[in-house]
C-alpha cells in the first residue's frame, strides 16, 4: 500500500471579475485566464508549510498564517479534524492587487488540492466558507464575489451571506470578455476603505433596478439589456478616479461595439463584455495602445466565461 504522505497534487484556479458594475459583492464570473497554480504535497510533519512562492516579486508572506493559500489549508484540516502535514508551493500567474481575485484564486486552488488529497471529505459548497475566510485575511472582508466564481465556475450571484447562498446564472454562448490590467497597484483593503457607508435612496433604487436588469439579461440572453444594466452609480464614481484614463478606456471599448464596460473588482483592471472574440481582442489591443502611449505597462486577456472553475492538472499517489 502506498504511503498517504507520498501524495501530491497540482491545481489551477481561475481569476475572476467581480461586481459587474452594479452588483457590488454579489456578482462575479470566472475567467479562462489568468489564474494561480498551487502544488500540495502531504508529509508526516503534522504542519502546514508554505515552501515557495513564485511570480509575486517577493511581496507575499511565506508565514503560514499570513498567506491565504496556506491559511485556508490550516482551516480545512482543522475542520475535518486531521493533523496532516502539508507542504505548499504557490505559483502566482496573475498580477497582485489587480482586481482579478488574486487572493481568491490562491485560496481556491489550495482548498481544491487539499480536499482532493484527503479524499474529498467536503463538497465545493462546504469549501466556500473556508475560501471566504481567506478573503477576510487578504482584505479584511469575507466577501464571496471572487471566491465563489473561482470555486464553482461560471457567473454567480451571492444572494445572501448568512449562510452563503450562491446561485449559478446562465450566460449567452457568444459572450466574450476583454480584460485589461494597467500596472497600477490598488490594494483591495484600501479600495474598500474609500467606499461610502451611506447612500441616497434614489441611488439605491437605480442600483437595484440595474442588478435586476443585469440578471434578467443573462437569463434571457438579451445583450442589449445586459449593456443597459451595466451602470454603477455608487461604487464606480468613487473608484474610477484611481484608475488612469478610465473614461478614455470606456470610450474606446464602446466605440468598438462592446456591450458594456466597467471596473473589475476594486481595479485597476477593467473589463468589457463583447459579442465575439475578435471584438474582445480589438478592445484589448486599442486600450493597450492607449495605455502604452501614456507610459503605462499593461497586460491583456481575452476570455469567455470559464464554466469549469479549478482544475486538477497533476495528481501523484
Amino acid at each position: 500500500m502506498k504511503n498517504l504522505n507520498s501524495k501530491s497534487v497540482k491545481v489551477f484556479a481561475p481569476a475572476s471579475v467581480s461586481n459587474l458594475n452594479c452588483g457590488f459583492d454579489v456578482l462575479g464570473f470566472a475567467l479562462d485566464q489568468p489564474g494561480d497554480e498551487v502544488i500540495l504535497t502531504l508529509n508526516d510533519s503534522k504542519k502546514v508549510t508554505l515552501e515557495k512562492i513564485t511570480g509575486d516579486g517577493g511581496l507575499l508572506p511565506l508565514e503560514t498564517e499570513k498567506n491565504t493559500a496556506s491559511a485556508v489549508v490550516q482551516l480545512f484540516l482543522k475542520q475535518i479534524g486531521a493533523e496532516q502535514g502539508v507542504s505548499i508551493v504557490l505559483h502566482k500567474k496573475m498580477p497582485l492587487n489587480s482586481g482579478l481575485g488574486s487572493s481568491a484564486a490562491s485560496s481556491v486552488a489550495a482548498l481544491t488540492g487539499i480536499n482532493e488529497l484527503m479524499g474529498r471529505p467536503l463538497s465545493r459548497a462546504e469549501l466556500l466558507p473556508l475560501a471566504m475566510e481567506g478573503e477576510r485575511l487578504a482584505c479584511g472582508n469575507a466577501h464571496a464575489d471572487n471566491v465563489a466564481p473561482s470555486l464553482f465556475g461560471g457567473l454567480v450571484l451571492i444572494r445572501g451571506y448568512n449562510p452563503p447562498d450562491v446561485v449559478q446564472i446562465p450566460v449567452p454562448e457568444n459572450l466574450w470578455c476583454a480584460v485589461i490590467h494597467p500596472e497600477v497597484s490598488i490594494p483591495t483593503r484600501e479600495a474598500r476603505q474609500i467606499l461610502p457607508q451611506m447612500i441616497p435612496l434614489r441611488d439605491a433604487v437605480v442600483q437595484w433596478g440595474n442588478v435586476g436588469g443585469l440578471v434578467a439579461g443573462f437569463y434571457s440572453g438579451d445583450t442589449g439589456l445586459i449593456g443597459r444594466s451595466m451602470q454603477d452609480v455608487i461604487i464606480e464614481p468613487v473608484r474610477k478616479g484611481r484608475i488612469p484614463h478610465f473614461d478614455a478606456m470606456r470610450e474606446i471599448a464602446m466605440e468598438n461595439g462592446a456591450i458594456g464596460f466597467g471596473i473589475s473588482g476594486s481595479g485597476p483592471t477593467v473589463f468589457a463584455f463583447c459579442e465575439n472574440g475578435n471584438q474582445a481582442s480589438k478592445v484589448c489591443e486599442d486600450i493597450s495602445t492607449l495605455l502604452g502611449k501614456n507610459g503605462l505597462e499593461n497586460q491583456i486577456y481575452v476570455s469567455k466565461i470559464n464554466q469549469q472553475g479549478p482544475v486538477i492538472t497533476t495528481l501523484s499517489i
